[in-house]
């Protein structure tokens, strides 16, 4: 029903607790998901991600017969000055999540770009060093269980709300972490993601899809301004041959009307890939 390289984030049904969600995926057609793991936007994995908790998410994903693409999870900001026993408290935090995705089978753990505010705690530069540095050393890590490290990298919400600090943070980062492209966060900002493309080239790992208009990220497929045609046309020139994602984090239906609008989505999406 949908193209192969077509998943849909459980974000999408974040109102739906993670068995409900994982059935309404797989109800309407999907074969392939993101896990939702941010506290604030989806609690299908609890924050307080302990063992047990780790142990639960894992049987309950697995069960469901979904393939998982990645896990989108949170440690906390990363240009915020660690103590000795926050840093502790992260590594944990960072260790558990990737149990969680090498025990689903996921591709890689996503981790965002920063805070969530545009200020930085120390200066820019500082910030994004430290954020680039926390980065690279999950990279390191996640590789030692098997999965790969991805940011997105580019996030209105967040430290790197903008073309130029996802720039300034692509620069600071290596081949150890993958770049994560959504249209959404590109369109609010007000940059176009064919610049983002352009900028980005062969470094983007996976594509999250929401229409969005500048300052709105929170819009279904088709009620926005992002130009998907266009976009994932200049992916194609660029050579990008992942996968795609509906991360339908939207505020402009109801939780009744979700399932068709994601289907909808998911039938326009796999026209234009």
């Amino acid at each position: 029903m949908f193209h192969s390289r077509l998943g849909c984030s459980s974000i999408s049904f974040r109102h739906q607790d993670l068995g409900t969600a994982l059935r309404t995926m797989k109800g309407l057609g999907f074969e392939e998901i993101d896990l939702g793991a941010l506290p604030g936007v989806c609690d299908h994995v609890p924050y307080e991600l302990n063992a047990a908790a780790v142990d639960t998410a894992s049987a309950e994903v697995n069960a469901s017969g979904l393939r998982v693409r990645s896990v989108n999870g949170d440690i906390g900001d990363l240009n915020k000055v660690l103590d000795d026993e926050g840093r502790a408290g992260r590594e944990r935090h960072l260790d558990a999540l990737l149990t969680l995705t090498s025990n689903i089978g996921a591709k890689a753990l996503v981790l965002p770009c920063g805070a969530l505010d545009h200020a930085p705690v120390r200066s820019v530069d500082e910030d994004l060093d430290l954020v680039a540095a926390q980065l690279i050393g999950a990279g390191r890590r996640a590789a030692e269980f098997g999965v790969e490290l991805w940011t997105e990298s580019l996030h209105f919400h967040r430290l790197c709300f903008n073309l130029d600090r996802a720039r300034a943070l692509h620069s600071r980062l290596d081949d150890r972490v993958g770049i994560v492209m959504d249209f959404s966060h590109i369109v609010a900002s007000g940059a176009d993601p064919v610049d983002y493309v352009g900028h980005v080239g062969g470094r983007v790992t996976h594509v999250h899809i929401r229409d969005a208009i500048p300052g709105n990220i929170n819009l279904s497929v088709g009620n926005g301004a992002v130009d998907f045609a266009r976009g994932i046309k200049e992916l194609a020139a660029a050579g990008y041959s992942g996968h795609f994602a509906l991360e339908l984090e939207t505020r402009d239906i109801t939780d009744h009307e979700r399932p068709a609008a994601t289907a909808a989505a998911g039938r326009l999406i796999s026209d234009l890939i």
